[in-house]
């Protein structure tokens, strides 16, 4: 671009270009001599064309600053990294609708305040956590957009006087174009924060499918068993067998949400444009980066190698009166206000309690002692099987539901070998 505005010659563009080649290679080689009276890689790098080059190398730095080069080397390095990221965010995905795809049918208690609640199939739970991993993936999509704009020649925060062309440098670094206001080019990291905030939500995501799946493996639960590669021993204890990788996925997600915080308190108190204090950008960004890259690699290992205990989950379904909302359902289906239907069944609940019952297990004489309006066709709603079979609604746990959205899943992630 210089060389295309006229600020150097085609000689001097050969020189810096050919220098810059011999020092990537020396650095990626491991023999680049790093001298810390040069104070950082710019000025490093420039010294060492200088050397090679002559008076070429000191053109290098026409038009620019550290402050906005190394802003646009922090984007394009980040834009790298959300890429990989929605890569892995993928992958975790795809492991979940295998791991769906291999337990159709199989219903398992939902839990509110951790009560059992209602049936739901384990396929609607799992995709659950593959619905927020595509709006995670939405959220780096988004920021990535955001921050794919080009901050070079915004030089030190005024811009420049000389004549260069911000616009080239833009396209042919793949940015969508070159930051509009000099001054906010170098003095903000909104985009970094967004990133990190991005990854801090995944965190938070994976750490609550972490906290379930503890759960899950545990002897009062026993819905699931990790295979023994992702599991360990004890010490002392030679019986257990824990669910580590999980629980370190639920601790990671407190390392980067810590980012995220650091972050905002870093820019909370800054004055314009630039200052100093921006270089501790860094450590959060990367260290967020790598902890979340891991821990969605660690998470879609143990999804392809936990089996749920079928046998054992349906044996338990009867317990906590899972039914009992799909019985005000059909009290309501004969025309019962809903808070009526509440309290009828709330009665019907508590007879059980007495008898010691589920719900389909009530005569129907027991039910009309409670309200007249029951009928033989009752029993098609009570049980957790019939339970499911009754919800229909947009998004709701029904087979046929649950079905479709299996199938759009299946559509975007599977390949054909997964099929």
């Amino acid at each position: 671009m210089l060389c295309a505005q006229g600020l150097m010659d085609a000689a001097d563009l050969e020189a810096i270009n050919k220098g810059l080649d011999e020092i990537a290679a020396a650095i990626e080689a491991g023999e680049f001599e790093w001298r810390a009276d040069r104070e950082d890689v710019h000025m490093n790098i420039e010294a060492a064309l200088i050397e090679k080059a002559g008076e070429a190398g000191k053109k290098l730095h026409t038009a620019r600053s550290r402050n906005d080069q190394v802003i646009t080397d922090v984007r394009l390095w980040m834009r790298d990294a959300i890429d990989d990221m929605l890569e892995r965010i993928v992958e975790l995905q795809r492991a979940l609708v295998l791991l769906a795809d291999r337990n159709e049918g199989l219903v398992v208690p939902g839990y509110t305040h951790l009560q059992r609640a209602q049936p739901i199939l384990l396929q609607h739970l799992l995709l659950a956590y593959v619905e927020q991993l595509e709006r995670d993936a939405g959220r780096l999509k988004d920021c990535r957009a955001r921050a794919n704009l080009c901050p070079l020649g915004a030089c030190a925060m005024a811009g420049t006087g000389l004549p260069i062309d911000r616009h080239a440098t833009a396209q042919a670094l793949g940015f969508d174009g070159p930051t509009a206001n000099s001054v906010d080019s170098v003095m903000d990291r909104d985009f970094v924060i967004e990133f990190v905030s991005a990854l801090s939500i995944i965190g938070m995501h994976l750490s609550r499918l972490g906290e379930e799946w503890v759960l899950w493996a545990s002897e009062e639960f026993s819905f699931i068993t990790p295979a023994d590669n992702v599991s360990t021993g004890s010490s002392i204890m030679p019986q257990k067998k824990n669910p580590d990788p999980m629980e370190i996925v639920r601790g990671k997600s407190a390392r980067v949400i810590g980012s995220l915080v650091t972050l905002l308190t870093l820019c909370k108190g800054l004055p314009s444009t630039y200052n100093r204090d921006l270089q501790e950008d860094k450590e959060p960004l990367f260290d967020a980066v790598d902890t979340v890259s891991k821990v969605l690699e660690v998470t879609t290992a143990f999804a392809y190698n936990v089996e749920f205990n079928a046998e054992h989950i349906t044996a338990g379904l009867g317990a906590g009166f899972l039914d009992a909302t799909t019985l005000a359902d059909y009290l309501v289906r004969k025309e019962m206000p809903f808070r009526s239907a509440h309290e009828v069944v709330g009665r019907a609940v508590a007879l059980g309690v007495a008898k010691d019952c589920e719900l389909k297990d009530l005569s129907l004489d027991d039910l009309r002692e409670i309200n007249p309006i029951f009928e033989e066709d009752v029993y098609c709603s009570l049980g957790v099987e019939n339970a499911v079979a009754q919800f229909q609604s947009y998004g709701s746990t029904g087979k046929a539901r649950v079905g479709e959205q299996m199938d759009l899943w299946r559509a975007k992630l599977l390949t054909v070998d997964d099929k």
